[in-house]
């Protein structure tokens, strides 16, 4: 029964279907968070569908590069499990490229920055070197941040035809903090497999510690945004409080992510904190 429970969890995880999930969860929230009529559309599951391939194809060409760590558990089950992660990838740019022709002309269009970068962090396309823009000093954590700002708040936005320009910046910026928090830790983890692939990140630079010190003042500084959201009156009583509930929760698990943790918290519960926000969102919604 345990090893049947371990397999399950490695399959949700690195099958890359529990960050799917969450960028799901992610997208609902903006959803709610705009006054927008909650739904499964097309917007929603073209997101989970790229993100199932996204994160699929990481791992796959990331795997080839990193055959010195197979003995890290993580590692063996992504190269155990490779072909069935390539089967879930071609399944995720199916569903991507059936979906995005039902998009509005103007998502679509806006999809080609993020869609670009995205490509550019998982696959090698730079000219020269054959590196990804994930294998440059201290960027793929900006890109992560960006991206995602940009796919669940201005996305959304266009999508459903809501033009308010200071509620978009400021609930941009605080998915771009909260997603830069919870990357953090994830460089504290792959600090032996990025100092092998020659790619400096924060956590190599100043350090572990001071990179969780980090993370907890980027997550202090997105609460003040949605403090002034909520001063706006962009967020009720509820969303902000179930937003600094997600706050709270977020920086005692970046608190305790030290190298040594083993993957499931960070790919499991950091990961997690997106979902655990739009819950958060749901359940303080009455107040």
């Amino acid at each position: 029964m345990r090893l049947f429970i371990k397999k399950f969890i490695d399959l949700i995880l690195y099958g890359n279907f529990w960050i799917a999930v969450n960028a799901l969860a992610m997208m609902l929230q903006g959803q709610y968070l705009l006054h927008h009529p909650l739904a499964l559309d097309t917007l929603i599951l073209f997101v989970f569908f790229a993100t199932l391939f996204l994160y699929a194809v990481h791992r796959i060409v990331g795997i080839s590069k990193l055959h010195e760590f197979f003995d890290v558990d993580r590692y063996a089950v992504i190269a155990r499990y490779k072909h069935h992660i390539q089967v879930y990838a071609i399944c995720g740019l199916i569903g991507m490229a059936y979906l995005f022709w039902f998009l509005k002309w103007s998502t679509q269009l806006a999809l080609i920055i993020p869609g670009v970068l995205s490509l550019g962090y998982v696959l090698p396309l730079l000219k020269g070197n054959r590196k990804r823009l994930r294998d440059i000093n201290h960027l793929k954590i900006f890109l992560i941040a960006i991206v995602w700002a940009w796919i669940t708040v201005l996305l959304p936005a266009l999508e459903y035809g809501i033009n308010r320009p200071v509620f978009l910046l400021l609930m941009g910026l605080e998915r771009a903090l909260f997603i830069f928090a919870i990357t953090l830790p994830f460089d504290i983890r792959d600090l032996k497999v990025d100092q092998h692939s020659a790619v400096k990140t924060l956590p190599s630079t100043i350090g572990a510690k001071r990179s969780r010190q980090l993370g907890l003042a980027l997550l202090l500084l997105m609460g003040a945004l949605v403090l002034f959201n909520f001063i706006l009156g962009n967020y009720t009583v509820g969303n902000l409080a179930a937003l600094w509930v997600s706050i709270g929760s977020t920086a005692f698990l970046l608190h305790y992510a030290h190298e040594d943790r083993h993957d499931y918290y960070y790919s499991g519960l950091l990961d997690g904190t997106m979902l655990i926000q739009a819950g958060l969102i749901a359940l303080f919604s009455f107040l």
